[in-house]
């Protein structure tokens, strides 16, 4: 595996980690932040599978956009569309005031961002 493609995995592996720790490990889970790393995560796993196969990508946190690079080189990637539109709105919009999660949610956006992290994991012969 090209060395960048590490550094994504290992970025996208810190957001994983750090999602897992704001909803389990304090007195009150941080359900909002908890969803960002979430949809980073997934963003920055997409990133490792598209730089590991030389594509190009434009700076974008828009996770369908990724995808779409992702399934000409493997259409198994098709399985993962409906965890990425779930986690999609986690990017920006979280981030602001007017935008509230539930701790339910974020459990759920955890679970899609474990799921996809294990997906590509195998695709990228990790697992």
């Amino acid at each position: 595996m090209n060395e960048v493609a590490r550094e994504w995995i290992t970025k996208a592996d810190n957001d994983f980690y750090s999602a897992d720790l704001l909803l389990h490990s304090g007195e009150t889970p941080l359900a909002d932040t908890a969803c960002f790393h979430c949809q980073q995560c997934v963003e920055k796993y997409l990133k490792a599978f598209l730089t590991e196969h030389l594509v190009r990508f434009e700076r974008t946190h828009v996770l369908t956009d990724l995808l779409a690079l992702c399934l000409p080189i493997d259409d198994d990637f098709s399985n993962i569309s409906n965890g990425l539109n779930s986690l999609e709105g986690y990017a920006v919009a979280i981030r602001y005031p007017g935008v509230i999660v539930s701790v339910e949610l974020a459990e759920e956006a955890f679970t899609v961002a474990g799921q996809i992290r294990k997906f590509v994991r195998r695709k990228l012969n990790l697992e």
